[in-house]
This record gives C-alpha cells, sequence and structure tokens, in this order.
C-alpha cells in the first residue's frame, strides 16, 4: 500500500512540473508558440511545414520548423536562378541582338541575305519603357489561361523589331533580294518547367505568344475581340459568343499546318476584359515573319515570302559573323531588369532560359550544362547541396526540392554581395506589388516590410476533384518592428484544397506568419 500510495502522490506531481515546464517554455519563446497556435488550423494538420527566419547581422535562429528538411519550393527556385545568372552574367550584363547580312549590297540593293543573330534576349524591346526598363504588370499575361486578372503592358510588343527594321532602312537599304533569316543555335531549344509558353529558345518575340483580348456585350451576340502583335503569319478566325453569367467561360486555340488559327469561346456578360493566350507553334518562324513585315512597313522592299516554317536555308559558321558586315543591333536594358520582371511576376518562361543562358556564356549550350554551372556557383556560396535538388530554373519540375536552411544560406550570401540592391530590389514587396500585392490587408503592420519571393504548385486530385497544393511558399528579406532584418524561408507542402481552402488563403497565412514575425521583439 505504500508503494502504491506513493504513486498516486506522484502523478499530481509531474502533471505539476510539466505544467509549469510547458508554462516556461512558453514564456522563453513565445513567438514560437503564437506560429505554432496559428499553424493547428486543421487543413495544416495533413501539411508539412518548413520555416527557418534568422537574423542577417547576427546569424540568431529567430524561428525555425525542419529547417534541415527537404520541400517543394514551387517557384521560390527563380531565388536560386536569378542569383546564379547574375552572378555569372553580372547585373549590368545586356544582350546584343545584330542583323548582319551575306551577299553584294549596291544601290540599296541586296542581293543575299538578311541574318538576325538570337542573343538570348527575352524581351527584345518589347517591355522597355521610356525611363528603360522592363515594364510589368502584377499579374503577368504569361499565366493569362489560368488566371483572369492578367494583364498586357502597354508598350508594343514589336517596338525592338521595328526598331532594327528602322535601323536598317536608314542605312539606305531598300530591297532585299535573298532571304530573311534567324539564327537561333545560341543553345539548344529546351522545355520550360513552370505554366504559361513551354518553348525555351534563343529568340523570343513577346514571349512567345499572341495575345488575344476578350470582351463581352450582350448574351447572344459575338465578344469584342482584339489580338496582338498582329501578323500575317496567322490567319484568325474567332467566334467568340457573348453568354448568360451562369454559363462556365470557355476559350479555345486551335492551329492547322497552313497558319489557319481558330478561336472559339463562351464569355460570361458579367466578365470584364480578358486576356488569354496562344503559344506560336515555332518562334523562329514567328519572329522572321514580324522582322519581314517591320522591314517592308519601314519601306524596305523583301522578296521572301512569310511561311509557317522556318526555312532550311544553311546559316553561316558561327564563329563568322565577325567577318560579315553588321546592318543594325538592338541592345536590352541590364540583366537587372530581367531579374525584376522574373521575380515580381514569376515569370516561368524567363527563369526557365537563364540556366541555358548561364551555359552560353561560357560557351556551353545544354540545360545539364547550365546546371553544372549553378552547382558550382552554389559551392562558392557555401549553400549545402544535399538540401537542393532542381530539374528546371522556374520551380515546376517534380526534381525541384530545397531545405529551408539552403534557401536561407542563400538570401545570406546575397546579402553580402555588391549587386544584393539589385537582387532586393528585383523581389515582390508584400502589399505592394508584384505576386505579393493583394497577399496581406490595407493595414497589415508587415505591409512593405517583406521582400520576397512567392511560389504556388497545385496538381489535381481525382479523389476530392479539388486540387492538393503541392507547395505554397515564401522566402526573403524581412524587416521587423524592432529594426532587426532577417532571411527566412517558409513552406506549405500537401495541403488539401477546397472547403474555404484555396490557394490565395495559403499564401495570405504565410503573409500571416510574417506578420507575426514581425511584431517579434
Amino acid at each position: 500500500m505504500r508503494h502504491l500510495f506513493a504513486l498516486c502522490i506522484a502523478a499530481p506531481l509531474v502533471s505539476w512540473l510539466l505544467l509549469i515546464g510547458g508554462v516556461s517554455a512558453q514564456a522563453a519563446d513565445p513567438l514560437g508558440h503564437r506560429v505554432d497556435e496559428f499553424l493547428k488550423q486543421p487543413h495544416l494538420q495533413t501539411a508539412h511545414v518548413g520555416l527557418l527566419f534568422v537574423d542577417l547581422a547576427s546569424g540568431e535562429t529567430v524561428l525555425a520548423r525542419n529547417p534541415e528538411k527537404l520541400f517543394a519550393p514551387a517557384s521560390v527556385t527563380k531565388l536560386f536562378s536569378t542569383a546564379t545568372a547574375l552572378d555569372a552574367l553580372g547585373a549590368d550584363h545586356r544582350f546584343r541582338t545584330p542583323i548582319h547580312y551575306r551577299g553584294t549590297l549596291r544601290d540599296g540593293i541586296l542581293e543575299g541575305d538578311l541574318l538576325l543573330v538570337a542573343s538570348g534576349d527575352l524581351t527584345l524591346g518589347g517591355r522597355t519603357n521610356e525611363a528603360g526598363e522592363i515594364a510589368f504588370e502584377d499579374s503577368d499575361h504569361t499565366y493569362a489561361n489560368w488566371m483572369e486578372d492578367a494583364a498586357l503592358t502597354p508598350q508594343d510588343p514589336l517596338a525592338g523589331i521595328r526598331d532594327l527594321a528602322k535601323q536598317i532602312a536608314a542605312t539606305g537599304l531598300k530591297r532585299v533580294r535573298g532571304d530573311v533569316l534567324i539564327d537561333d543555335r545560341l543553345f539548344e531549344p529546351g522545355e520550360g518547367s513552370g505554366s504559361g509558353p513551354s518553348k525555351l529558345t534563343p529568340i523570343v518575340v513577346n514571349d512567345n505568344v499572341l495575345d488575344f483580348t476578350f470582351e463581352p456585350t450582350e448574351p447572344g451576340q459575338p465578344a469584342k475581340v482584339s489580338w496582338r502583335p498582329q501578323t500575317a503569319l496567322f490567319n484568325v478566325e474567332i467566334a467568340v459568343e457573348t453568354v448568360r453569367e451562369d454559363v462556365p467561360l470557355e476559350t479555345w486555340f486551335k492551329v492547322d499546318d497552313a497558319g489557319k488559327l481558330r478561336v472559339t469561346g463562351k464569355i460570361p456578360a458579367n466578365k470584364g476584359k480578358l486576356v488569354r493566350i496562344f503559344e506560336v507553334p515555332e518562334p523562329a518562324a514567328f519572329a522572321r515573319a514580324v522582322l519581314i513585315e517591320a522591314l517592308r512597313e519601314a519601306g524596305v522592299e523583301v522578296t521572301a515570302e512569310i511561311t509557317q516554317k522556318h526555312p532550311t536555308t544553311p546559316l553561316p559558321a558561327t564563329d563568322g559573323y565577325g567577318n560579315l558586315p553588321k546592318l543594325a543591333e538592338l541592345v536590352s536594358p541590364p540583366l537587372a531588369e530581367n531579374a525584376r520582371l522574373i521575380l515580381k511576376v514569376s515569370h516561368n518562361l524567363h527563369a526557365s532560359t537563364l540556366p541555358l543562358l548561364v551555359a552560353s556564356s561560357q560557351g556551353r549550350q545544354t540545360l545539364a550544362e547550365g546546371f553544372a554551372v549553378e552547382r558550382e556557383f552554389f559551392k562558392k556560396a557555401e549553400l549545402p547541396l544535399a538540401g537542393i535538388s532542381f530539374g528546371g530554373g522556374a520551380g515546376g519540375s517534380r526534381a525541384d526540392y530545397v531545405t529551408p536552411a539552403a534557401t536561407v544560406q542563400l538570401l545570406r550570401y546575397m546579402a553580402r554581395q555588391s549587386d544584393f540592391p539589385v537582387y532586393e530590389r528585383a523581389l515582390p514587396i508584400l502589399g505592394v506589388d508584384g505576386t505579393l500585392a493583394k497577399a496581406c490587408s490595407a493595414d497589415s503592420p508587415a505591409k512593405g516590410k517583406v521582400h520576397a519571393k512567392t511560389g504556388t504548385l497545385v496538381w489535381g486530385n481525382l479523389i476530392s476533384g479539388q486540387g492538393l497544393c503541392t507547395s505554397k511558399a515564401l522566402a526573403g528579406y524581412l524587416d521587423t518592428a524592432s529594426g532587426r532584418r532577417l532571411a527566412f524561408a517558409a513552406f506549405f507542402n500537401g495541403v488539401q484544397l477546397g472547403e474555404g481552402v484555396d490557394t490565395k488563403r495559403l499564401g495570405k497565412e504565410l503573409a500571416t506568419i510574417c506578420e507575426l514575425v514581425h511584431a517579434e521583439r
């Protein structure tokens, strides 16, 4: 009995000690307690959560949850791709796209060919504003087929092509009796790893898409439809009807080998203007067509005809252009502007192309060679390679995984580099612009205090009929109310969507965690 009595007395004592210990732990880490309480929401119970917030000045860990575990980063991958490109090429790098000629040029008549040599310029003058910057909208047109708020920048998407044509006309060239060719051999074509345009090529005109803008009228009547850039390469036929408000939105594109592009759909009467995109089948043929048309507009007669397939005419040796006269050249804004576009709007096509541009800068041509350069950069930055796996540059590959620790190490390294102002300026700002423009309330205490890259990756779940959010992510820099500067990475992986849970809500919940950390003392 004496032993049983002692046991009965001991049990309340243990509970009391545990209670005191729990209170002490909460008092010692109030931020961690608040975050853990927030993470107890039902939809996060089956999810994997990774968090790491580190003081940039002292290296102190402010908050950590599973920092050494691998998480799908989605578009946070672009932080790594952009950092590598800035390191390999330099923030001041400018793409130079020349047009040479071969043959005989006499009295304004070229008996030969014009040759545009693609340099990998990702915007080719089609977004450059009067300040020499690359313009962007918070919701980019490349996402238009998935998002109803996608918008077009006001710039002429053919501005760079027209500039080249005007330069050529200004030389006195009046007639081209040969062909107009696009040399796109800078690197091997590839496939992008994110949504939107998928073909990775050294020649990019308007992201290699046609933009269609739809505006409803009255039910039963044709919708208003406009498109850009205009080109005779495609014979566009439009049959898009305005329908009742309760009819689902539909838009479809179908093109045949002759370039007949049929656009059909149904636009509910209560919709505003909608943008949808059509990816051109062959970027080189598209660029050739709009260049021929721009030359004709500039007063240069071109006898070559526009064709759906780029001609197979042999091109000069890649190292032979030094012997061919140059008639025109387009110079891009600095790479810093490309980085800003990629990170602000999460531009998948451009981010996917970065490893190929990095490879080409070293005389290489393949995606694997680009990632070999990226791996060497990671070693220099002392990133833990065991905490990184990438299959593409944009964040949509099934091989993409990183740890919060590796991500924060990259951010800490970049904060010590001379081009850090470029890197930081490129990041979306919470509640202000880019993909973070609407991620918090207007009165959020963290508004304007978080510069970070977002990430979203969703796969269809055929069991629920909804989606599985493979990744909702946020990583960058945070200024606390007490004046500390933190580097952070936050990942939600494996969240079932539906019943009030969507990716916008998850994004706002990551912003809420930032608000909790922002308030720490």
